[in-house]
């Protein structure tokens, strides 16, 4: 017992000096003026004079080489699209260490649990697979969320479309029309439109504002959405037929995303059953004759066996996943 308590606390200590050096990182980055901060989620203030971007140089330049670094690689950034992408009400700091959080856990259970019984050698092997593991799952919640609510602003561009459509004809202008938006369209596409409201009341132009609306949820269609509307502002035209025209073809492509997704229902509901299938039929062997599926998880090199064989169905899993996901 002694001989375990000593390691472990040592492991715990080690875990929170690295996040204690993590929240000072944090805290090292200089924290910005609220007001500039919703300016800038609305899309004000990204053109700032020359001595701005001066000084904003010299405040980059006095920071840590750590922190320089990061920004060098471009983490956050596209760490902070994505938050945005998904609406995780979490900044980027908050993200990064549930992340490091849970690689820690999984780097202490298998320092501490899988790995006294796997050797010295296999210890540390299987320790860091799981912390990379436990780490990646936030980053896999935030993808997955970001494409649903990718997939579900997209299903609902198409009534959007046919609501700005009436509004236009019947004298309104786009920026009243996007205003009622706000309370005929449920979330999230109407959240959406009630930051571009914020935004325009905070003096954003319609095209700016609606750019930054197509940066935040990332959707190809809305895209062609915000480039006909800019392209009307500035060649002028009939907005109404446009957007109408765009409207029948968001919805001809959601038709055929919906289809494409019946055809390939039986592919996707087969990966789901070659995936889960192994893991049942061992729970029920495990639990009918314990002795047997028990060999498996004895101490030494044979437990790499169940640990390559989960390994295995998630990338067979992933690439079934990567065949069925047809683009058009």
């Amino acid at each position: 017992m002694n001989g375990i308590s000593g390691p472990l606390l040592f492991g715990f200590l080690v875990g929170l000096a690295v996040l204690v050096g993590f929240i000072a990182l944090w805290r090292i980055i200089e924290r910005r003026d609220p007001t500039e901060d919703r300016l800038r989620r609305y899309g004000k203030g990204r053109e700032a004079p020359a001595a701005d971007e001066r000084e904003d140089r010299r405040r980059r330049q006095s920071r840590p080489w750590m922190v320089r670094l990061l920004a060098g690689f471009g983490i956050g950034p596209r760490l902070a699209r994505a938050l945005t992408r998904a609406d995780v009400p979490l900044t980027v700091p908050e993200f990064l260490l549930i992340m490091f959080g849970a690689g820690l856990v999984g780097l202490l259970i298998g320092l501490f649990r899988v790995g006294p019984a796997l050797g010295p050698v296999v210890g540390p092997i299987a320790g860091l697979a799981l912390a990379v593991v436990l780490g990646a799952l936030p980053w896999l919640y935030l993808q997955m969320k970001q494409a649903r609510r990718r997939r579900v602003i997209t299903e609902q561009l198409p009534d959007v479309l046919t609501l700005l459509v009436g509004a236009l004809r019947s004298g309104q202008g786009l920026s009243q029309a996007m205003r009622m938006l706000v309370d005929e369209v449920p979330p999230p596409a109407g959240d959406e439109f009630a930051r571009v409201n914020r935004a325009m009341e905070l003096g954003l132009s319609v095209q700016d504002a609606l750019w930054d609306m197509a940066e935040r949820v990332g959707s190809d269609d809305l895209d062609l959405v915000v480039t006909a509307i800019t392209v009307q502002y500035q060649m002028g035209g009939n907005l109404a037929e446009t957007l109408e025209t765009i409207s029948e073809t968001v919805r001809d492509r959601i038709n055929m995303l919906r289809e494409i997704r019946v055809l390939t229902a039986q592919q996707r509901y087969t990966g789901y059953v070659l995936a889960l299938l192994p893991l049942i039929t061992g729970v029920l062997i495990f639990i009918v004759n314990p002795e047997y599926m028990g060999r498996l998880f004895e101490p030494g090199w044979v437990r790499i066996l169940p640990a390559g064989a989960v390994l295995m169905q998630i990338v067979g899993y992933l690439i079934m996943r990567r065949i069925v996901d047809i683009e058009v």
